[in-house]
């Protein structure tokens, strides 16, 4: 079932986009963000609409726990679009690579559409890399450094609820 519409609906009159939604290991986790950032309050807003929602409408069978949180400062990179928003930001990365080791980079993001991401690593200089084969990615906030814009910079807020389908 798509879950994605439904959220995007519930969130919109909070002043909320959807960053992320997963549905793995039991939790259905729901990444939020807005312009200058989510606060503690609003999250736990967005976790009652949504969790209302859930209840009435039952799309996911059996016991899982609802999260709901915003990206923080070092954020999950998993989507397309999340790469693309990362343009001009440090990341890491561990890519999956046949007949070789994992290969660990850091560097910005120069480049990202939906099938690869270019970055220029600190010591292999400009790699391209494709999104199929990212292992793990994610932002990375350095203290002091010229930062830049997302709609998230702050403190992770994190509401959860247990749910039972």
């Amino acid at each position: 079932m798509d879950l994605e519409t439904p959220v995007r609906s519930l969130l919109s009159p909070l002043g909320l986009e959807l960053y992320d939604l997963e549905l793995a290991a039991g939790a259905l986790n729901v990444t939020v963000t807005r312009e200058g950032g989510v606060d503690l309050e609003t999250v736990t807003k967005a976790n009652r609409v949504i969790s209302e929602w859930l209840d009435e409408n039952d799309p996911i069978p059996g016991h899982f726990t609802l999260d709901v949180s915003s990206p923080g400062l070092e954020r999950r990179l998993r989507t397309p679009a999340h790469f693309l928003s990362a343009v001009g930001e440090i990341v890491t990365l561990r890519e999956r690579r046949e007949d070789d080791r994992t290969r660990r980079l850091e560097g910005v993001v120069v480049e990202a559409n939906d099938t690869r991401v270019t970055l220029v690593d600190e010591e292999q200089g400009r790699v391209v890399v494709t999104l199929a084969n990212v292992e793990r990615a994610r932002t990375v906030f350095k203290w002091g450094a010229e930062a830049k814009p997302t709609p998230s910079r702050g403190k992770t807020a994190s509401s959860s609820t247990s749910k039972k389908g």
